[in-house]
């Protein structure tokens, strides 16, 4: 097929899970598809990340607009579009669609995301619109919460949001969310599912046992700090969460075998343990991530939390230092990346019963789940307490990524879609 993708970014690097859930798409699509992408470039993104996608495919950009400007904030507010729109209404990127659909021929359109849609020209040619979240939703559950004085203004600009968001819905001739709970959540009846994924062969088990006798144990929050799902957690790790999980971790008593504690401490001859003993341990949230809000840096003085963004690009290796990942998601939706890598990576994940939705992980066989502050730190000192479970959770975890998210599954069921959509706009 000829496929054209059009989309709100330019999927690399690969900071976040649009862009790893696109790129990784493209790239195991172009190995039987022709795939031209049109995209918005932003002001960080440099010639050298577009020779990375055109690597791929075809990359056809245009700069994406400043979306935080007055003159997008009186749009939204006298117009009939929400914000989020207001910010991707693109004329150049509408010329470029024309321009290539008048040029060749293509089968069908990709979609990324509602918010790009209203730059589509109007075409026969099927589209298969992609939804990473349900939008007005995740926007809802940040205003719930928000301060009064903007609360109407934000609620009101979600009821916008939802109208636009539910319209192009029916309008694309194919529909796919991420999870089967976005899936249930939508106006049509012929909603396909297709999950986010890992790849399997880059990330790999760097080890499936909890040693106690470690020096550090490092609890791990990694995001992308632009986005609402993120400052939210991490607000809640370092008020709430944090104190609650290193206030229950015996830093100075030396573990025995798999959960005992001796009370005394350790001398300080103690500080290089014999074989067979375990050693002291230290306690470290390591948070990492580019762009981290100074607002929340100030929210803690405690020296076992490090703030972390100049962390290697590459996430492979960031897990491989991790011992846990600590997931509080509590605003979103979709199936979180970071999730998925820990899993294939052999690291035992603490998250909510939001953040594991749409995965179909099982609470005590391939993740732990905690809804509460106190909960993470029950919970996350357990598996830190248990190299048995630590174990049990690496292995269990990692086979059902192997099963279930591995891209060249995934991308088959959206040539599925793909091919549906063709034969149901009656182009075959």
């Amino acid at each position: 097929m000829n496929i054209l993708v059009v989309s709100s970014f330019l999927p690399y690097p690969l900071f976040s899970g649009g862009h790893i859930r696109l790129y990784s798409i493209i790239k195991e699509l172009s190995r039987r598809h022709t795939i031209t992408l049109i995209c918005e470039k932003r002001k960080h993104q440099t010639e050298d990340d577009v020779k990375e996608v055109e690597k791929i495919c075809e990359v056809i950009w245009v700069e994406r607009k400043q979306q935080w400007s007055i003159k997008n904030i009186l749009q939204a507010g006298f117009s009939p579009y929400p914000f989020l729109m207001t910010g991707h209404t693109n004329s150049e990127m509408k010329k470029r669609i024309e321009d290539v659909l008048r040029q060749r021929k293509i089968d069908v359109i990709h979609i990324e995301t509602f918010y790009v849609y209203q730059n589509m020209p109007r075409v026969l040619i099927p589209t298969v619109l992609v939804e990473h979240n349900i939008e007005y939703l995740v926007y809802k559950r940040f205003a719930d919460s928000a301060p009064k004085f903007i609360k109407h203004l934000l609620l009101l600009d979600i009821l916008k949001m939802r109208y636009w968001e539910q319209k192009f819905w029916q309008k694309a001739t194919k529909l796919v969310a991420v999870s089967e709970q976005e899936k249930n959540m939508m106006t049509r009846d012929d909603v396909a599912v297709v999950p986010n994924g890992v790849d399997v062969n880059k990330f790999k088990v760097r080890r499936s046992e909890l040693k106690v006798n470690d020096r550090e144990k490092r609890v791990l929050f990694i995001g992308d700090f632009r986005w609402i799902q993120n400052r939210d957690a991490l607000e809640w790790i370092l008020k709430e969460i944090w104190p609650e999980i290193s206030s229950k971790f015996p830093t100075s008593p030396r573990l025995r075998g798999a959960s005992e504690v001796q009370s005394s401490p350790a001398s300080p001859s103690e500080a290089s343990p014999k074989a067979g003993e375990a050693g002291r341990a230290k306690l470290l949230l390591w948070i990492v991530g580019r762009d981290i809000p100074s607002s929340l840096k100030k929210l803690t003085k405690d020296d076992s939390i490090m703030f972390d963004e100049n962390a290697s690009e590459n996430t492979t290796e960031i897990f491989k230092k991790a011992d846990i990942l600590l997931a509080p998601i509590r605003i979103g939706g979709g199936t979180s990346f970071k999730i998925l890598e820990a899993m294939a990576s052999g690291v035992p994940v603490v998250t909510t019963s939001l953040g594991i939705e749409g995965i179909g992980a099982i609470k005590n066989k391939e993740v732990l789940i905690a809804n509460t502050s106190y909960e993470f730190g029950e919970e996350t000192n357990r598996v830190l307490r248990n190299p048995h479970l630590y174990k049990e959770l690496a292995g269990n975890a990692r086979k059902l990524i192997e099963e279930k998210y591995d891209w060249d599954v995934i991308v088959k069921k959206l040539e599925d879609v793909y091919t549906s959509a063709v034969y149901h706009a009656g182009a075959i």
